[in-house]
């Protein structure tokens, strides 16, 4: 199977909620993109985990010229290429004060509280000083029968350190994580960003959700770039001239002069490109 018959029900999918968004905005074409993106990655590792026989060696005095081997196709992103470093963290002793000027100075949502030796033990977020604050503030107390995260949530407030106010085990991930798996993880776990620690545990960096979509999504000029060279050019050298391509966001403009048929061979070709949210065609037949 290849590549493209691989992604082509992901790219079926992608169409079909493409024509049912009549008002969609940015957020949801960007959403989709997301979802394309990590059913393609996911595929295509799949796909690369895939054994393959060896070739069988030809018999003696068997002649035969020696056969051009394609490159090997680079392998998925991973997590080391998108994450960042040095990653913020705090020590389990810390106080709830300093915590809060420690995410204030960082700008950041989230740290990784560490041992003495940087393994992360948990993490602890806004979140949680936000409902240690607001439950200080107003007094207000678990009723006797409450719902489970509630009382879990007011006994986790009364601690004073990182350690008795984070949330714990950590959702962390390695440098070597494809960046597919890593993506999955966040969107199941409604992560904004985890913390990547080596395979002792400790810290190493710490990896945002924006960094790994933005690493499975092809760019605009990318896949202007794929049509043009690699459809147009290769497939409809006569009507290269005369068709223009334009992609924002993932969607693709089509103008220019072009044969019904061949427009309408273009067109699905195009849908087949992962990324590609959709496909409006403006040509003229020619």
């Amino acid at each position: 199977m290849n590549e493209r018959a691989t992604f082509s029900a992901g790219a079926e999918a992608r169409r079909a909620a493409a024509a049912d968004r009549p008002g969609a905005t940015p957020h949801h074409d960007a959403l989709l993109r997301y979802l394309g993106a990590v059913t393609a990655a996911s595929a295509q590792q799949a796909a690369q985990r895939t054994p393959v026989r060896a070739a069988e060696p030809k018999p003696a005095g068997e002649s035969g010229g020696q056969q051009p081997q394609q490159p090997p196709a680079p392998g998925p992103p991973e997590v080391r290429d998108v994450m960042d470093v040095p990653a913020p963290s705090v020590p389990g002793q810390l106080r709830f004060p300093d915590i809060a000027r420690v995410l204030n100075r960082e700008q950041t949502g989230l740290v990784a509280v560490v041992d003495e030796e940087d393994r992360v033990m948990g993490v602890v977020s806004a979140s949680d000083l936000l409902a240690k604050a607001a439950i200080a503030a107003s007094g207000r107390r678990p009723a006797l029968i409450s719902r489970s995260r509630e009382r879990r949530l007011h006994e986790k407030a009364r601690g004073q350190t990182a350690e008795t106010l984070m949330t714990s085990p950590a959702i962390t991930v390695y440098p070597g994580t494809p960046v597919a798996e890593a993506a999955w993880l966040a969107a199941l776990s409604r992560l904004k960003r985890m913390p990547v620690t080596d395979h002792e545990g400790r810290l190493v960096g710490v990896v945002h959700r924006d960094a790994l979509l933005q690493a499975l999504l092809r760019s605009d000029d990318q896949i202007r770039w794929e049509i043009e060279s690699q459809i147009l050019a290769a497939d409809f050298p006569a009507a290269r001239g005369d068709v223009t391509v334009a992609v924002r966001d993932g969607v693709v403009e089509l103008g220019g002069r072009m044969a019904e048929a061949d427009a309408k061979q273009l067109i699905v070709r195009i849908e087949d490109i992962d990324d590609v949210i959709d496909v409006r065609n403006r040509l003229a037949p020619a």
